[in-house]
């Protein structure tokens, strides 16, 4: 899991607490990430506590409560630099809602495909200039600005794919038609033409 290595990257440098720690992810990475949920951490601390590539010492204060410092063990150094030598694979093909609403929508006609593709338009021009305002905010925190240019790259992709669709949309429209299974009527009983099942033939007796 991304998260137990990025905590064990900052446990790196050095011995630190919870609270440290969650801050220290945030100011590094950025707001494209969002907030690390303090509960979350201290769970994946546990895990990492239990697998020993990390070590818990109670530490205690005078005016406030104890509290937990974590340092990396050389088991935890040795996940780390196992996991920055894979490669990052993505696991099962390419997953985005966006299509599921093309599907339904080609199911409905080219009007309804064009009206997708103009509603997700406005979302990514709105998407990009926030990006574009967040890009010149942190354009001198490097590491920082990587993961926002990337964000651009990504919307940029997406706008690109919305085009495409709104462009075939009668195209996509008539390829889901055709893409209907056709009735073989070789059920049990064959529909009339209005979709109603027809009755069966009376049988005759001797």
């Amino acid at each position: 899991m991304p998260i137990q290595h990025a905590v064990l990257g900052l446990l790196a440098r050095g011995p630190s607490y919870g609270y440290e720690l969650k801050a220290s992810f945030e100011q590094a990475i950025g707001p494209q990430w969002g907030e690390l949920n303090i509960g979350h951490l201290y769970q994946i601390l546990d895990r990492l506590v239990r697998d020993g590539q990390v070590t818990r010492t109670v530490v205690s204060q005078r005016v406030r409560p104890d509290k937990n410092v974590y340092s990396m063990t050389e088991e935890g150094r040795q996940a780390l630099k196992s996991w920055l030598e894979q490669p990052f694979v993505r696991q099962g093909g390419y997953r985005d809602d966006f299509f599921l609403k093309l599907f339904v929508a080609a199911e409905l006609g080219p009007d309804a495909l064009h009206r997708v593709a103009r509603i997700q338009r406005e979302s990514y021009l709105v998407e990009l200039a926030s990006l574009g305002r967040l890009r010149v905010a942190h354009r001198d925190e490097p590491l920082v600005s990587l993961p926002i240019e990337a964000a651009l790259l990504h919307a940029e992709a997406n706008l690109r794919v919305v085009e495409l669709a709104d462009d075939r949309a009668d195209r996509l429209a008539q390829a889901t038609h055709a893409a209907r299974p056709a009735d073989s009527g070789t059920g049990p009983s064959e529909a009339t033409q209005d979709g109603r099942p027809a009755r069966e033939a009376p049988v005759s007796e001797g």
